[in-house]
């Protein structure tokens, strides 16, 4: 169950979103839906934003998975803080992992994508070095960042700080073409919903 706090001169489409965004989270939460004049930074105190995209086209739910409190925790940066398409490769990875019953782990993880900060955003790219696991990602998203919403921070059971403009290190990892594990991990083809015409 959701607790909105509606907030004067909200669009008509946001409030339909939200509408949507109660069937993807279980559990009670606090949220405020955003003042036309507010940004993603403008969160109240004990809040956090989430952005719609994180939930429409990255899969993400409430509550959070352990792996994904694993990445947030490895890579110390805010959830606020990421892009789109960052969640796009967790989620996906995560559920590539369950399909193939192999543990999620942060090591894995890292053995496909290498993070990276992508307008002002972090998120992750994909190593060329590691098989491609991830058929058709998305190239861009247009127009997520007017789309957010602010939510109690106890969704997110950790501390979090926020990166900021912090340079990100490459990392040289080792492709672990002898492990079971990698060798069974396979790329799944994506499934495209039908658009109404």
């Amino acid at each position: 169950m959701l607790i909105f706090h509606p907030c004067s001169g909200l669009e008509k489409r946001l409030i339909a979103w939200f509408k949507i965004l109660s069937s993807l989270i279980v559990g009670v939460f606090d949220i405020q839906m955003r003042v036309r004049w507010q940004t993603a930074a403008d969160a109240l105190a004990g809040y956090i934003t989430l952005f719609w995209d994180y939930f429409a086209e990255g899969n993400f739910r409430l509550p959070v998975t352990r792996f994904f409190l694993e990445i947030l925790s490895y890579y110390k940066f805010h959830i606020s803080e990421m892009h789109p398409i960052g969640m796009v490769r967790i989620r996906d990875f995560e559920f590539l992992c369950r399909s193939m019953h192999i543990e999620s782990m942060v090591n894995r993880f890292r053995v496909f994508y290498q993070m990276h900060r992508s307008q002002g955003f972090y998120s992750f790219a994909q190593r060329a070095s590691a098989k491609k696991i991830l058929s058709n990602p998305p190239k861009s998203f247009h127009e997520w960042k007017p789309k957010f919403f602010f939510i109690k921070v106890g969704v997110i059971p950790m501390k979090m700080v926020f990166r900021g403009k912090e340079d990100i290190m490459t990392e040289t990892i080792q492709t672990p073409f002898s492990e079971t594990w990698y060798r069974d991990l396979k790329e799944l083809p994506s499934i495209e919903l039908l658009k109404k015409a």
